[in-house]
């Protein structure tokens, strides 16, 4: 029997199951969903083959039979098992009664006839952080540098090296990717990249119906913009340009993007908007990423030694990667990862806000002393224009070592980090 490895999202399921009659984890294919749930549930009711799907639809109230917390996979492939689930709760006094995991939106909307507030919350669930995959030493916590600005750490990270932070962006943070054989861990990114395009036989005509083909175009032209504030006109013309295409769609383009959002393969932040004492325009664009960066590495076709080869590119993506982990560790505290971008063209990686209005900024570097001193001079520039104090400021580098400044500002590398 394979090891389970902790995810960090379970303290927000155990959280929610104490205060809600269900909790929906919503998340890609492969990312541990089912595997995550089964830790809280009692029973089980899978909707992962045609004929179990075909015994829901007959009798959906039947489905919610079975010890509590009941876990339904793949809920979304009978949507009427959300109103069943809802007039349940209703029904029968308790919380944390229900489980429902699913890795797309329904394919019919309009038979979820209520929201389902106060009684079916939503917890989004990622692929692995480095930490949780245990290639994170975690000597630095975000949610320990929230409580301790000053908190004390060094590590010389010998071992750890660009090359390896190169693999692990490629093979990204899928739990059955997590095997000894690099060659063989990259295939299976492979082939769950591939898999991502298998709409043949799906029930739902909202992915039925759209081209592989097509689905792949958009997405080589998105990795190609990635961790960039790139528009859509951008993206469309880099469509037409690399594929020799006369036109493309607008309104096309928007039907496959949410297509996409709604298999949660692409994943946008926002732009931060503080209080600042400059008179700069705060640009709103969101900026492109992804739910794993080995997605956009599949797209692209691009191999560790690929990146090795192109610094430049590997920068880009080795920002989405530090975007997924932090969204990931800041997510126990509530908190939202963010992008700061200004008319005056000054720029932060990430902002972690948090509920309480406490911040912290991080600008995300390959490493080496120019770029680390080039992300500071950023971090200082944003500290001086926003009204009140960061928590704290980091560095986030892809090798070398961990330390804070003589400024104060922590430079750690990714596989240093934890939530």
């Amino acid at each position: 029997m394979e090891q389970y490895l902790k995810r960090i999202v379970e303290t927000t399921i155990e959280r929610k199951m104490k205060s809600s009659g269900a909790v929906l984890i919503a998340g890609p294919k492969f990312c541990g969903k089912t595997t995550t749930a089964m830790q809280f549930a009692k029973s089980v009711r899978k909707l992962s083959t045609e004929s179990a799907i075909t015994l829901a639809q007959m009798d959906p109230k039947a489905t919610l039979d079975g010890e509590k917390p009941r876990l339904i996979d793949e809920w979304q492939a009978v949507p009427q098992i959300w109103d069943e689930v809802r007039n349940y709760v209703d029904e029968h006094s308790g919380f944390g009664q229900f489980i429902l995991t699913g890795s797309s939106t329904p394919e019919d909307k309009t038979r979820i006839h209520h929201s389902g507030a106060g009684r079916i919350v939503s917890v989004k669930m990622r692929p692995m952080t480095l930490y949780e995959s245990l290639e994170s030493k975690g000597i630095v916590s975000v949610r320990e540098l929230f409580g301790n600005p000053d908190l004390k750490f060094f590590d010389e990270n010998i071992g750890h090296s660009l090359r390896k932070t190169a693999f692990q962006l490629c093979r990204g943070g899928w739990p059955q990717s997590l095997v000894g054989d690099e060659d063989v861990a990259l295939d299976i990114t492979s082939n769950y990249y591939e898999g991502l395009f298998n709409f043949e036989n799906s029930d739902n005509d909202k992915f039925r119906n759209k081209n592989p083909e097509v689905l792949r175009m958009i997405l080589r032209s998105y990795a190609r913009n990635i961790s960039t504030e790139a528009p859509t006109t951008t993206i469309i013309q880099d469509i037409i340009r690399t594929n020799n295409r006369m036109t493309f769609d607008v309104k096309t383009f928007e039907k496959y993007m949410d297509a996409l959002k709604d298999l949660y393969i692409i994943e946008d932040i926002m732009a931060w908007n503080p209080n600042i004492r400059s008179k700069a325009a705060i640009r709103s664009t969101p900026t492109r990423h992804f739910t794993d960066t080995s997605i956009a590495c599949s797209a692209l076709h691009v191999s560790p030694d690929d990146l090795m080869n192109d610094l430049n590119s590997f920068g880009l993506l080795f920002e989405d990667m530090a975007v997924r982990d932090l969204t990931i560790y800041s997510s126990t505290m509530q908190g939202e990862v963010r992008h700061y971008r200004d008319s005056n063209g000054l720029e932060c990686d990430a902002i972690i806000h948090l509920p309480n209005g406490k911040w912290a900024a991080a600008e995300v570097k390959l490493g080496g002393q120019k770029l680390i001193d080039e992300g500071v001079r950023n971090l200082l520039k944003l500290k001086s224009l926003v009204d009140n104090e960061p928590e704290f400021m980091m560095i986030i580098t892809a090798s070398g070592p961990a330390y804070r400044r003589p400024d104060g500002i922590c430079v750690v590398p990714i596989n240093c980090l934890r939530d």
